[in-house]
């Protein structure tokens, strides 16, 4: 603020015609010339907002506010609330839930024969594939919020996801309670 009234009284000062050498025809013009000039060693710094001045009325005009990234640090993304544990859970358990009713209705086995008969090892081939393509946009700082427009959304991915574990869970201890397949 001081450095604007400083430069704004050094501008607002004319210069007698007498003090200016090399006057151009373009200054006879006009009844004053300024001129300005520093004092000694002194710098001045100027710093132009206009960029940030202009992203505010942008971002003021569309009422809306930019969405923040994810942190791509591994902590943060794994933290208790982190972006990284429900979502992946979530889509784990859709496709968990999905394939072992297609599975049921089908071939008519229960879920523990499912997973005992070489279901391990689809099950563990599908996390490690499913956890790294979730990972990559995460580690990359993308959110999966800022993706998401229409019907699909990422609040609808979560609340499959929540379901579909529920579903799982619940699946698995009424077959174990009734002894048989639920279908």
């Amino acid at each position: 603020m001081a450095t604007s009234t400083v430069m704004q009284t050094v501008l607002a000062t004319p210069v007698a015609s007498g003090l200016v050498k090399n006057r151009s025809r373009v200054s006879n013009l006009f009844s004053a010339t300024y001129v300005p000039r520093l004092r000694g060693s002194a710098s001045k710094r100027v710093q132009c907002k206009a960029k940030l001045d202009d992203q505010i009325k942008k971002i003021a005009e569309s009422g809306s506010t930019p969405e923040p990234k994810v942190s791509p640090k591994f902590l943060d993304l794994f933290a208790f609330s982190g972006p990284a544990p429900e979502r992946i859970n979530g889509r784990l358990a859709m496709i968990g839930f999905v394939a072992a009713m297609a599975v049921e209705l089908s071939k008519g086995q229960d879920l523990s024969y499912q997973i005992s008969n070489g279901g391990v090892s689809w099950f563990l081939g599908t996390s490690i594939l499913l956890s790294v393509a979730s990972l990559i946009p995460l580690f990359k700082g993308v959110s999966a919020e800022s993706r998401s427009e229409g019907v699909m959304t990422s609040d609808a991915e979560m609340w499959n996801g929540r379901f579909a574990m529920l579903g799982l869970v619940a699946l698995a201890y009424t077959e174990y309670v009734s002894g048989r397949t639920l279908l």
